[in-house]
């Protein structure tokens, strides 16, 4: 997930004292069936809820940094309780199950959250710091140890209890941390272990954002018992029909990607109506020259956002634009849904409807679509007259990413990342292509667009032809056989299996990104699998891709913990520094990624065009990947993870748990649900 602020477009939408609780409000009757999961993974706890108004995902963090948090996808607020480091390695149970609680503040305004019991076998906690605001607030302060002026809050003691309680900062409903100890006792910021050596304590958080609307059952999946149980559940957290949550705890609101990468991967097993919720969700973001939203801020992070920029304390949401990637899904998504002969009879009372949602700016859904397609034929046109590197769809200024790989190095320093120029723009042309030979769009196009619509298609060929050359890597045998060697020796992994894979003619793959000066990035990546997912690439240049990326890493891409989404072997040190197994987008494994995968070699198996050798080969990759699919199930909807290696082995490990990983991981994460609908093969064909 992107965090920069740069090119910021801000839109406004319609729209701490103690609290008591309400018995009353608490009994009162769920709107939905109650949806409750714990996810385990390294040091991490995480425990969901969703039951009525309330949803909520406690995370307990045991070990030498112990933390206690809790999201709420309301507003994308939370609350968080962080302890002092301590020699201690106690590990956080909850007694018990967690209850919703429903209560009201001093003026009568309704809160919503969570109580839980929790008990950790430590002789002491020492309390270091609560922090009660959005999602992003405790996420920067987990990371930079600061919080923004106004939010530090200072607790109430009360006999055996801590209460922490702060309105919002511009005077709306706020937060609420209870503590009480049940086991212990609590002395001047500590926490003291009872006689037993344990520590109990009851958490009761509490948020006034307003409540989002779930969806279940049959609004959320056709078929809403089938598939994995753990996706379902994770999935029934993450839909809302406001939109689609990228993943909690950490990003606990839209991202524009997240839900264009899901909804895609998601098509054949969500419901029509979650699906045109999710399209909804972009297109009522969309900027007015058609950009899709990367992401919002909302609830507080918007009120911060405001008083910094102008000084007020208005919650108006913002957008962010910063990313590229995302204006250029939105148009094979689309097409994916409005032109499947399933749904096509519905498309164009879908399209002529209005868009609603948080921006709007009056528009029917065609119109909106169009203004996004608009934006991808005109932006394209430049490479298209002139195919030169300059005129690829370059990253924003002062953004340093702008597709997925949206950490600070996820591009190795590239300005023009493969995946958008190679694969997302020329599918988009085609995409807009499509669209406009259906006919669905004629209500909602003028004369010039009509003339600029008529040059998709060969927009479309043009970029398919020549911008894929411009990040070709090649690497004789004598020196991939010289850099495989001495990187195996690096990360203390064997090389044998590597070097016998490789080809004799040596290494040849698509670089991850290109520099500003047009020289690539030499490190292999993943994002092929938009290309099996998306395009039809000849059969020649299908083989190779696939041959490539499936041998054993570092060779490839494949490890006995799953396929890495970057490998740096043929890179120099300064490069190899940027991807290793503690990088956000290093040599890790990302869940989604492989879903990826799948389903493009699913789709491209279904050619009638490709030579026996090539099918075979395709059909190797196949078995490969679900292989590695079903070793890592464990983590199937997480993040993402990383590796161990001893005794010959991959070990998988969750990433977050080592004190050098660059952050910790999300244990619901919305594109990591995809394999409800991306299934193993035997499963596909006895489904069709």
């Amino acid at each position: 997930m992107g965090h920069s602020r740069a090119s910021l477009i801000r839109t406004a939408a319609a729209a701490c004292l103690l609290l008591s609780l309400s018995s009353a409000a608490a009994s009162a009757k769920p709107v939905q069936p109650r949806l409750a999961f714990d996810v385990r993974a390294g040091g991490f706890l995480n425990y969901f809820l969703r039951e009525g108004p309330v949803a909520a995902n406690l995370v307990l963090r045991s070990g030498a940094d112990p933390r206690i948090l809790v999201a709420f996808p309301a507003g994308d607020s939370g609350v968080g309780l962080w302890f002092a480091p301590q020699p201690g390695h106690g590990q956080w149970r909850v007694v018990g199950r967690l209850e919703g609680v429903h209560a009201r503040d001093a003026k009568g305004r309704p809160l919503y959250g969570i109580t839980a019991s929790v008990e950790i076998a430590d002789p002491a906690l020492t309390i270091h710091q609560a922090v009660l605001s959005s999602i992003r607030v405790l996420r920067d302060y987990g990371s930079l140890g600061q919080l923004p002026r106004g939010i530090e809050t200072a607790p109430e003691l009360k006999g055996r209890t801590l209460v922490w309680a702060r309105n919002r900062l511009d005077g709306a409903a706020g937060y609420r941390l209870t503590l009480e100890a049940l086991q212990g006792a609590l002395r001047g910021g500590r926490i003291l272990a009872a006689s037993n050596g344990r520590i109990e304590l009851r958490i009761t958080a509490l948020t006034g954002e307003t409540p989002l609307t779930p969806l279940a059952g049959r609004a959320l999946l056709r078929q809403p018992s089938a598939g994995n149980a753990a996706a379902r559940d994770t999935l029934g957290f993450l839909a809302y029909r406001q939109k689609l949550l990228a993943g909690s705890w950490r990003f606990d609101t839209y991202f524009g990607r997240d839900t264009l990468i899901s909804l895609r991967l998601l098509m054949p097993a969500l419901s029509a109506g979650a699906v045109e919720d999710g399209l909804d969700s972009v297109l009522a973001r969309l900027s007015p020259r058609g950009e899709v939203a990367h992401e919002e801020d909302i609830g507080e992070e918007a009120v911060l956002d405001h008083r910094k920029d102008e000084g007020s304390l208005s919650a108006a949401p913002v957008y962010h634009y910063q990313m590229i990637d995302e204006d250029y899904l939105l148009a094979p998504v689309a097409a994916a849904w409005l032109l499947d002969p399933r749904e096509r009879a519905h498309s164009a009372a879908y399209l002529a409807g209005a868009v609603g949602g948080p921006m709007a700016l009056r528009d029917s859904r065609g119109a909106a679509l169009v203004r996004n397609l608009r934006f991808v034929l005109l932006t394209a046109e430049r490479f298209a007259r002139e195919p030169a590197y300059t005129n690829l769809i370059g990253l924003k200024p002062g953004v340093p990413a702008g597709d997925w790989r949206d950490s600070t190095n996820g591009l190795g320093g590239g300005h023009y990342p493969y995946d958008v120029n190679a694969v997302l723009v020329p599918e988009a042309l085609h995409a807009a292509a499509r669209l406009d030979r259906s006919g669905l769009l004629a209500p909602y196009l003028t004369a010039a667009d009509r003339a600029l619509f008529a040059r998709a298609a060969a927009m479309a060929g043009l970029w398919r032809a020549r911008a894929p050359s411009l990040f070709e890597v090649s690497v004789s045998h004598a020196a991939a056989v010289q850099d495989i060697e001495a990187y195996c020796a690096s990360q203390g992994i064997a090389p044998s299996p590597a070097v016998a894979a490789l080809g004799r003619g040596g290494e040849r793959f698509y670089a991850l990104s290109l520099t500003a000066g047009g020289k690539p990035v030499p490190v292999m990546q993943s994002d092929d699998g938009y290309e099996l997912l998306f395009g039809r690439p000849d059969p020649g240049t299908l083989d190779r891709i696939v041959s490539v990326l499936m041998r054993p890493f570092p060779a490839g891409l494949m490890t006995g913990a799953g396929m890495v989404v970057a490998d740096p072997v043929f890179a120099p040190p300064r490069l190899q520094a940027m991807f290793t197994r503690h990088d956000y987008h290093g040599t890790v494994i990302w869940s989604w990624q492989q879903a990826l995968f799948a389903a493009g070699l699913a789709r491209q198996l279904e050619r009638h065009d490709l030579p026996p050798a090539v099918r075979a080969r395709l059909l190797g990759a196949q078995r490969t990947v679900w292989s590695a699919i079903e070793a890592t199930r464990a983590m199937a909807n997480s993040e993402l993870w990383s590796w161990s290696y001893a005794a010959g082995r991959y070990r998988v490990r969750p990433f977050g748990s080592s004190a050098a990983d660059a952050t910790e991981a999300d244990a619901a994460q919305l594109w990591s649900t995809v394999y409800l609908a991306v299934k193993p093969p035997r499963f596909a064909q006895a489904g069709r």
